[in-house]
Formats: C-alpha cells, structure tokens, sequence
C-alpha cells in the first residue's frame, strides 16, 4: 500500500522560509513524477512544482525564482524548498506520486499546514 508523508509545515513570518519533505513508502510502479500542490481556503487545489524521475522540473509562475522542487530517489523523498514566503502562499501542501501504466493514477499525502503571516 502506498503511503505519501508530508512534513515540514508550520507557521512562517513573510520573507521567511521553509522546508517541506514528502516521504513515500509502499511500492510505487510505474512513477513518472512526484510533486506538491496546495490549496488555499475557498480556493481549487493548484499545480506548485513537480519533478520527473529524470530530474525535470516544473513549477507555478507565481512560486518562480522563490521555490525549488527537488528529490531523492534512494529515499523516495521529494522535498520543496520555499523562500521569500508570502502571505498568499497560505495553503495546505499536498505531495503528489503520478503513476501511468496506460492510464494515469495520483497518489495524494494527508497535507500539510502552510501559514505565513504578514
């Protein structure tokens, strides 16, 4: 059974930094990418960053030059890097496992709390 564990969250000042770490365990065949989304109040689950099993990155426009996606195979961690918090980077941060073996399946975290104050 797959398990995706999220930690790192908190509560952050503005300009202030964070850690995020996604560790997963279980077998995971056929990963293509792992990644983190959020989810602010009110708002729709968004796409932050996502890295490849090559190493490939994407990430939103509005996190650009302020978070860094990265991973470790051996450990099967993804970890996000966010300096320069705003306060409108207040969500709940989910880790994501994308799979495809003909069709796509996600793998989704509990979430974890991300509170930056002005």
């Amino acid at each position: 059974q797959v398990q995706l564990v999220e930690s790192g969250g908190g509560l952050v000042q503005a300009g202030g930094s964070r850690r995020l770490s996604c560790a997963a365990s279980g077998t995971i065949f056929n990963s293509i990418a792992m990644g983190w989304y959020r989810q602010a109040p009110g708002k729709e689950r968004e796409l932050v960053a996502t890295i490849t099993n090559g190493g490939s990155t994407t990430c939103a426009d509005s996190v650009k030059g302020r978070f860094t996606i990265s991973r470790d195979n051996a450990k099967n961690t993804v970890y996000l890097e966010m300096r320069d918090l705003k306060p409108e980077d207040t969500a709940l941060y989910y880790c994501n496992v994308k799979t495809f073996l003909g069709v796509f399946r996600d793998y989704w975290g509990q979430g974890t709390q991300v509170t930056v104050s002005a």
